[in-house]
């Protein structure tokens, strides 16, 4: 087990003993899905998977939120938005906006790139180091202009 499944485990516990309803609801909702993919799989999940795993979980909730918010379901908004700060508990800090910036430029500068054509090149660099610790959807853009504009 690794050390974040230790960490998520340990927090079950805590919030089970405190009566957290909610907020134990969510941290099984984690639970489960890591449960799924060594079932599925068949495979022990280091800590990296693991943030894969929650990254994606907050990136669904994110999605939800775009949709909630065209429906004006404020309520189920504020839900996604209750689930994703409990989530991002168990992901590393968050990377500053000059640290991504630092991130995709060595990416850029290490494979040359020049044009649209390279951006799977970058992502390939920039996604392991970014991953769970900001919005991949958002970094996609920023590669995606840089390479637009240096073409």
């Amino acid at each position: 087990m690794s050390e974040l499944q230790k960490q998520i485990q340990g927090s079950v516990i805590s919030a089970m003993k405190s009566g957290e309803k909610e907020r134990l609801a969510i941290i099984r909702l984690i639970t489960s899905a890591m449960k799924q993919i060594e079932v599925d799989e068949r495979i022990e999940l280091d800590d990296a998977r693991v943030i894969a795993i929650l990254d994606k979980m907050v990136k669904q909730r994110r999605e939800s939120i775009a949709q909630f918010k065209t429906a004006e379901r404020d309520d189920l908004v504020k839900q996604e938005n209750y689930e994703i700060g409990i989530i991002q508990e168990f992901l590393p800090e968050a990377l500053s906006e000059e640290e991504v910036d630092d991130i995709v430029n060595q990416a850029i500068d290490k494979t040359g790139a020049s044009s649209i054509k390279d951006m799977g090149k970058v992502m390939g660099i920039v996604k392991p180091q970014i991953i769970g610790r900001a919005d991949m959807g958002e970094i996609s853009g920023r590669i995606k202009s840089l390479l637009t504009t240096n073409s």
